[in-house]
C-alpha cells in the first residue's frame, strides 16, 4: 500500500472517532515489531523518526527498511513522520527523503533548548506548512513548551528538549492562542503542552488534574474541533515493564508515566496522535537484560533481539487496541501526494480544512 500523509490519516481518525500511536523507531526490529503488531490488528501506522534516529542510521537506511516494510505488509497504510524538525532544513531534508509528514517544533529555538517567542514559532511554522503544502505532506507544529508541571522541569529526548525551568503558563498551551495559531499557520496538527514531558521519569505520582492537564485539550477542542490534537510524551511506563527491567539488573526509580485512560479521554477531545517511545525502548532492553542474564553463554545477537522484538510487538497491539486504532487499516486508501497538494490549494484559504477523507 501507498505511503500515506498524516493529514489523510487523522482525517480518518476524527472521522471515526479513533486515536493513533506514533511510535519512534531507530532499526529494523523497531519497524518489524510495529509493523507485524500492524498485521495482526489491521491497524494504520506511524512512523516517526527524530533528528537523533537520523543521524543514527541515516536517511537512506530508514527509508529503506521503509519501503521494505511498505512491501512486505502492502494492506497497512504508512506515515513516516519526521519528529521534532528543529529547523527548516531538517524539515525539508526529511521531506526530500520521502517523508510524508513533518513536525517543525517552533515552541524551541533552532538549537532545541531554548524557549522562542510566539513570533518566532508563527513564522517558521508558517513557512515550513506553505513549503510542505506546496508538494503535498502534512506538518505539525507545537504550541508550548513539553514538561512536568510537577518540576517545571522537561527531559531532553534525542536532544531535543528545554533547559531549565518554565513557569507553569509556559508549560501550557494557551487555548486561545491555539486559535490563532492554527488559522494563521494552517497545520494539519497541533502538538499541545499539557504537563507530559520526554523520557521515563515524568511524574513521581500516578498523575491527576494538578499535573496533567487535560482540560487544555478539551478547551482546544471545543474552539477549534476540527483540529487534529497531538500528545507527546504519552508513554505510560507500566510497572510491568518497569519491574522486568529492574529485576534483570536495571536501576530506574520508581516513576509514572500517563495512564492510557487518560489518553482515552484525550482521543474524546480531539488528540489523534500519540507519541510513544519509552515504552518502546523498555520493552525491548527489559528483554534484551533478561536474556542476558538467563543465558550468561550466548552471543548471537538474534537471540536477545528476537525476545525484544516479540515484546514491542506485544505492546504495540495493546496500543492498537486500547486506542481504537485496530480494525481502520484496511478501510483506508492513501492519496498520492500530488492528490494531496491540489487538496491543500484547494483549501489553502480555509484555517484547518478537512482536505482529505478515507474513501478519496
Amino acid at each position: 500500500m501507498a505511503r500515506i500523509t498524516l493529514r489523510q490519516l487523522l482525517d480518518h481518525a476524527a472521522e471515526e472517532g479513533y486515536g493513533v500511536p506514533a511510535f519512534n523507531i531507530n532499526n529494523m526490529e523497531q519497524i518489524l515489531a510495529i509493523m507485524q503488531a500492524a498485521r495482526l490488528t489491521d491497524a494504520p501506522v506511524i512512523l516517526q523518526a527524530s533528528r537523533g534516529a537520523r543521524a543514527y542510521a541515516g536517511d537512506a537506511m530508514i527509508t529503506k527498511m521503509v519501503e521494505a516494510v511498505e512491501a512486505m505488509y502492502p494492506e497497512i497504510p504508512v506515515c513516516l513522520h519526521q519528529d521534532h524538525g528543529n529547523s527548516e532544513a531538517t524539515c525539508f531534508s526529511a521531506i526530500q527523503a520521502g517523508f510524508t509528514s513533518v513536525m517543525m517544533d517552533g515552541s524551541l529555538e533552532a538549537d532545541a533548548a531554548t524557549p522562542a517567542s510566539y513570533d518566532y514559532n508563527l513564522s517558521i511554522t508558517g513557512k515550513v506548512t506553505e513549503a510542505a503544502h506546496a508538494v503535498g505532506v502534512s506538518v505539525e507544529g507545537e504550541l508550548g513548551c513539553l514538561g512536568s508541571l510537577e518540576s517545571g522541569k522537561g527531559e531532553k529526548e534525542d536532544g531535543h528538549g528545554f533547559d531549565g525551568t518554565l513557569s507553569r503558563d509556559q508549560l501550557l498551551t494557551d487555548p486561545d492562542q491555539a486559535v490563532d495559531f492554527v488559522t494563521r499557520t494552517k497545520v494539519d496538527a497541533l502538538a499541545i503542552a499539557m504537563g507530559t514531558s520526554h523520557g521515563a521519569y515524568k511524574f513521581s505520582r500516578k498523575p491527576d488534574g494538578e499535573i496533567l492537564a487535560m482540560q487544555v485539550a478539551q478547551a482546544i477542542n471545543e474552539r477549534l474541533p476540527e483540529l487534529h490534537l497531538v500528545m507527546h510524551g504519552s508513554s505510560s511506563v507500566p510497572q510491568a515493564l518497569q519491574d522486568l527491567f529492574n529485576a534483570n539488573g536495571g536501576a530506574m526509580p520508581q516513576t509514572f508515566g500517563v495512564p492510557v485512560e487518560e489518553i482515552q479521554r484525550g482521543i474524546a477531545y480531539g488528540v489523534r496522535k500519540i507519541n510513544i517511545d519509552t515504552d518502546c525502548r523498555l520493552a525491548m532492553t527489559g528483554m534484551v537484560r533478561k536474556t542476558a542474564r538467563e543465558q550468561p553463554e550466548e552471543f548471537d545477537l538474534r537471540k536477545f533481539l528476537k525476545p525484544a522484538l516479540e515484546a514491542l510487538r506485544k505492546l504495540c497491539v495493546e496500543r492498537y487496541e486500547q486506542f481504537g486504532t485496530a480494525g481502520q487499516a484496511s478501510k483506508i486508501r492513501p492519496l498520492p501526494l500530488s492528490e494531496m497538494a491540489k487538496r491543500y490549494d484547494a483549501a489553502a484559504l480555509d484555517p484547518c480544512p478537512a482536505v482529505s477523507n478515507a474513501a478519496a
